[in-house]
This record gives C-alpha cells, structure tokens and sequence, in this order.
C-alpha cells in the first residue's frame, strides 16, 4: 500500500482516511458517472469535492493528479499487487473499478468487450455531443446569431438518441445486464433536463430511451451517488 498523504493534492484536498479510495469530483455527468459506479459496487471510497472553477482544476494540486485539468480523479491506495493506482478520464476510471470488484462489466470476455463498445459511443458520441448542445443553448454559444454550429449538435443528438433508442427495444439495459456502460450513459441523458434540450431533441419520440433512464434513476445507488461529492450550497 501507498501512501496518499504524500501525493502532493493532499495539500489541497486532504485525506481523512488515506487508506480508502480517493475520489476527486463534482456532480456533472462525468463526475457522478464514478460515484454511482462505486456506491453499486459497494467500494469504500472518500470523495472530495473539486469545483470546476480555474483556481481549483488548474491548480497545482490538481494537476498533479490530473494534468488534462478536468474532473473526476481518484487514487486507489489498494491496486494491484499492492500499488497506488492514480487515474484521470471517467471511462477508464469505470473499467478500472469494473475490473478491480469483478462487477458490472460482464461474466465472459465477449460481455466485457459489448460493455466496452457502449462505454466508447458514450465516451465519443453522447457526451461530446450534448455537451456542445449544452453550450450553443445554456452557455456562451447562445449568444451566437448563426443557427448552424447550434443546429448541427440537435441533429447529431437525434440521431445518437436515434441509435440507443432502436437498440433498447426490448431490452433493459444496454450491454445485456446492468452494467458500467448503463452508468456512462444514462447521466448523459439525465442532463438534457439541465441542458433545457428535451423539446429540441425531441425527447418523447425516443420511448425505449425515456423508459431506461426512468430504470436507471430509479435505482438507490444511482439516486445516492447524483449527489457525491455534495454541490456547495
């Protein structure tokens, strides 16, 4: 076992227990993505909240963990073989904790590779693309006259909704059981609420993804994990 107390976030964000996971996160859909992932799996952990401003992800603490400046990060004083695992980008924190409590990630490898393709089309598609659609309709780009940078994310969103809607029919969840794949995607989906882009999509017409989100928040671990670390009030 390492120690985290020497890794130098510990100036900024010090560990109560050094010997629990660290978590290093606020509650965006990339962020609770890794809370929800270890309330399911039932990992101890102590999360720490990292706001988005500049004096908190460009700090030097930050970037000492996390030079792409970006939450969520965590350390895992208890890898493999006994070394101190340190980690940036949500995906490959998913299948890194996946991998490390055997859960939600498949039984085979062919299960493990369905779960990953739909963690990649979170990760390439979903994300990038509503997050700009989130920027050309809450944030700065509305500010923009020109209607087409704006118009290419609802189209490029439709049809993202298009593709998952076609592939749920019939099914629950998206790589046959619930799994880390489930967790990338549906907080993507969850946003558009904040976004305010549900009627530009045009969220009804995409039933079976309505449906799975329902599935999804409805889940305890889901519900507990929105709220890790808590927003300041």
């Amino acid at each position: 076992m390492s120690d985290v107390t020497a890794h130098p976030i510990s100036k900024r964000w010090p560990a109560d227990n050094p010997e629990l996971l660290q978590l290093y996160s606020f509650p965006t859909p990339n962020g609770v993505k890794v809370s929800i992932a270890l309330e399911e799996m039932g990992i101890a952990y102590e999360p720490h909240l990292v706001t988005l401003s500049d004096a908190d992800v460009k700090s030097p603490e930050f970037l000492s963990l996390n030079p792409n400046n970006k939450i969520p990060a965590i350390i895992d004083p208890n890898g493999p073989d006994g070394a101190q695992v340190e980690l940036f980008e949500s995906g490959a924190i998913l299948l890194y904790l996946a991998e490390k409590s055997g859960q939600l990630i498949g039984k085979t490898a062919a299960d493990k590779a369905t779960v990953t393709q739909w963690l990649m089309f979170q990760m390439g598609g979903l994300g990038p693309m509503f997050g700009q659609l989130g920027y050309f309709s809450k944030f700065a780009g509305s500010e923009i006259e020109d209607p087409r940078p704006r118009q290419r994310y609802i189209d490029e969103g439709k049809r993202l909704l298009n593709v998952l809607n076609l592939h749920l029919e019939g099914r629950d969840w998206v790589a046959g059981d619930y799994s880390i794949a489930d967790i990338a995607i549906a907080p993507w989906l969850n946003a558009l609420n904040f976004y305010g882009t549900k009627d530009v999509l045009e969220w009804e017409s995409f039933p079976n993804v309505v449906a799975y989100l329902d599935r999804f928040m409805a889940r305890p671990a889901v519900q507990k994990g929105l709220n890790i670390p808590a927003r300041p009030e």
